[in-house]
């Protein structure tokens, strides 16, 4: 919890102090989620260096150039203010991994979902679980996520066809606070890989980049 607090003062004192990243000593570390349940976690490998580099050259947030893989019931975990989770497949969470993301959401933790085929079913299943007084919100255009940082007019930029229909992005709160979003039908993960991976062209990579910049923002800002 204290390096979840600490994250936010350092994103805050970025935002309105104009501090550089050289003045602060405190590292923002993000985790890649290995869930059970059979999915592809590991998907994508160059995709969160490549959003770490994005953030290092365009913002003055001090970031890890590392990437941590964990499990839910690592107790590193608190540690991460981000927590980042894609694939195609299955997610099944047990019961303690359920309590765990609890306690981490509600300690000021952020959970972003990215969809990179296949995996909604199962995720919302699991979400249901976590939150069973609630259902996924569909956040719309003018949602702050949009434009804490870059400007994102029409919401979620369309990264991948996938099945041609509209992206979108749905949310998850506690109280008044979003604590997870689901990206559906865009895909942004593959959009932050390598451009030889998935022969994105360069304007659809950029945004892609420029919108998990805004998620992280908004995770260490809320």
């Amino acid at each position: 919890m204290k390096t979840l607090l600490t994250c936010s003062i350092i994103a805050i004192t970025l935002s309105f102090s104009g501090a550089s990243a050289a003045e602060l000593t405190n590292n923002v570390t993000i985790a890649r989620l290995k869930y059970p349940g059979g999915g592809d976690w590991y998907w994508g490998s160059s995709a969160i260096p490549n959003l770490i580099n994005f953030v290092k050259s365009n913002t003055a947030i001090p970031i890890s150039q590392e990437e941590v893989r964990i499990e839910l019931t690592d107790n590193r975990l608190f540690n991460y203010p981000l927590l980042y989770m894609t694939g195609h497949g299955n997610v099944n969470f047990r019961a303690d991994d359920l309590e765990i993301l609890r306690k981490y959401l509600g300690a000021g933790g952020f959970l972003l979902a990215n969809d990179s085929y296949g995996m909604r079913k199962a995720f919302f299943r699991e979400m249901k679980k976590l939150f069973p007084d609630q259902e996924p919100r569909e956040l719309p255009f003018n949602h702050a996520i949009f434009n804490c940082y870059y400007k994102f007019p029409n919401g979620l930029p369309k990264i991948h066809k996938h099945d041609e229909k509209p992206a979108q992005a749905f949310g998850w709160f506690m109280g008044e606070r979003l604590v997870a979003v689901f990206v559906y039908e865009s895909d942004i993960g593959d959009g932050w890989e390598d451009a030889r991976v998935h022969n994105d062209p360069p304007d659809k990579r950029n945004a892609a980049l420029q919108m998990g910049t805004n998620i992280l923002v908004w995770a260490l800002m809320n």
